[in-house]
């Protein structure tokens, strides 16, 4: 319901002369998200249905024993659980570009590429849902099939990639919080995405699957590529939200220290994912515990780097100085033209895009 609200408003209500391809990024990837979860959301609530009545009704959806598939619930729950990474990222990759350009003091690159390749990146994202269990004997022809499209994915997100170089290339840069969580987000996303290409080798993928290589993967993905860009986010619009400027160099260290734990915590799972040491056990061999103290050690910096996070934000709303209405020198959108904070109301006239 809440995803037919965002794309009944976003195709019906927009400002005048606001067309479609004058949106910003953000609103086109919450348009693409919309959809998405309006076709995966019902697959996940029937395989949950049919996991609840075969524990407590005794029917056989998955249940062997009773002519059921065990491998249907896979493809139930990963026809969901594929699309939902792009549901977490695409809004992340909306406004990413934002904040490059605007920190980058020139024009954004490429935005109709970027556009077609969000477009192309959702529809590819429901068709790719088998690569996460090519060990559970799917025949060569499936293998193959998703394989290939999982790699057509690198595609379009190679042309993202190119276009968030290109929109910082020659420009003039500085490095507030929000600019450098940004440009960390595209090196470590970047590593996410490489190291999704390899996974997506079915021969390869014999090796690394249910291996600490994939736990390393997903948190480059998920955390660099989800958490850390809407931390950029958060920095980038607080000020906006909140009237009030955060503490500039306590952000700056709490990227810092969010950048380096983070590699500390999963750089070394990568390498013993290689060696061998599978995800979700309870112990180890003792060959991997130096490398898994040192990913103990990351995640406690990790973690306490974040305290740092929460008390910029609550020291920003409770006051300090105050931020003009721009906010950024360079920062386009509607909502760069109002106070900070912006009014309850916020526009007492329908702004009239040029």
């Amino acid at each position: 319901m809440g995803a037919i609200n965002i794309i009944a408003t976003i195709l019906n209500m927009r400002a005048p002369a606001m067309t479609l391809m004058k949106m910003p990024l953000f609103v086109w990837t919450w348009l693409i998200t919309g959809f998405l979860l309006i076709a995966i959301m019902p697959v996940f609530a029937g395989a949950v249905t049919m996991l609840l009545t075969d524990k407590f009704f005794h029917t056989s959806f998955f249940d062997a024993a009773g002519g059921g598939d065990p491998i249907m619930f896979q493809h139930l729950f990963w026809f969901f659980g594929h699309p939902e990474v792009y549901i977490l990222l695409l809004p992340v990759w909306g406004f990413i570009p934002q904040i490059l350009q605007t920190f980058s003091r020139k024009p954004m690159y490429g935005y109709k590429a970027q556009v077609y390749s969000f477009w192309a990146i959702g529809a590819l994202s429901v068709v790719v849902w088998a690569h996460h269990f090519f060990t559970a004997g799917l025949p060569v022809p499936a293998l193959l099939y998703f394989m290939y499209s999982t790699m057509a994915i690198s595609l379009p997100l190679a042309v993202l990639f190119f276009c968030w170089i290109k929109t910082m290339w020659k420009g003039s840069m500085s490095f507030e919080t929000p600019m450098l969580f940004a440009v960390g987000w595209i090196i470590l996303f970047g590593i996410g995405g490489l190291t999704g290409l390899v996974l997506a080798d079915v021969a390869a993928d014999a090796q690394y699957h249910n291996s600490y290589f994939v736990v390393a993967h997903f948190h480059y993905t998920l955390f660099a590529g989800g958490i850390m860009g809407i931390m950029a986010g958060v920095y980038y619009w607080l000020p906006k939200m909140t009237g009030h400027m955060y503490n500039e160099k306590l952000g700056k260290v709490h990227f810092w220290l969010t950048a380096i734990s983070f590699n500390l915590t999963f750089i070394p799972q990568f390498f013993v994912g290689l060696a061998g040491m599978p995800r979700r056990i309870p112990d180890y061999a003792l060959q991997f515990a130096e490398f898994n103290m040192i990913s103990t050690i990351g995640a406690f910096i990790l973690g306490f780097s974040q305290l740092l996070f929460v008390y910029n934000i609550v020291s920003c709303v409770k006051g300090g100085k105050k931020a003009t209405d721009k906010v950024w020198e360079g920062a386009e959108g509607l909502e760069w033209t109002l106070p900070s904070p912006p009014p309850y109301h916020s526009f007492t006239e329908q702004p009239v895009v040029k």
